[in-house]
């Protein structure tokens, strides 16, 4: 795969890239989670509310080990990939449970 300046990308810059399109896919998933909410009844709203708070706090927290790991060089990424992996199944897990609830 090539890097747009035409020189080559190495794996680190590969899952950056990767991690940055997945975060905008979530990105999208909780806007429309946020705009299910809108719809529903008060007592559902506060409760999906809870949800998305917590949705949106694991993804901050996934888009901040993401940049540390951009901002690291090659030797370090392997270290900071594993952080980041393992903040990327929390935000799994939560967006799981916060779709639980909109179904």
């Amino acid at each position: 795969m090539c890097h747009p300046r035409g020189k080559i990308m190495s794996k680190r810059d590969d899952y950056i890239a990767r991690m940055k399109a997945n975060l905008d896919a979530w990105n999208a998933e909780i806007d429309l989670l946020v705009a299910r909410a809108r719809e529903a009844g008060a007592e559902a709203r506060v409760k999906y509310h809870d949800d998305i708070e917590r949705l949106k706090r694991r993804r901050d927290e996934t888009c901040e080990l993401l940049e540390e790991l951009q901002q690291t060089g090659e030797a370090a990424w392997s270290t900071l990939r594993q952080g980041l992996e393992e903040s990327w199944e929390r935000l799994r897990k939560a967006f799981a449970d916060a779709s639980s609830h909109f179904k």
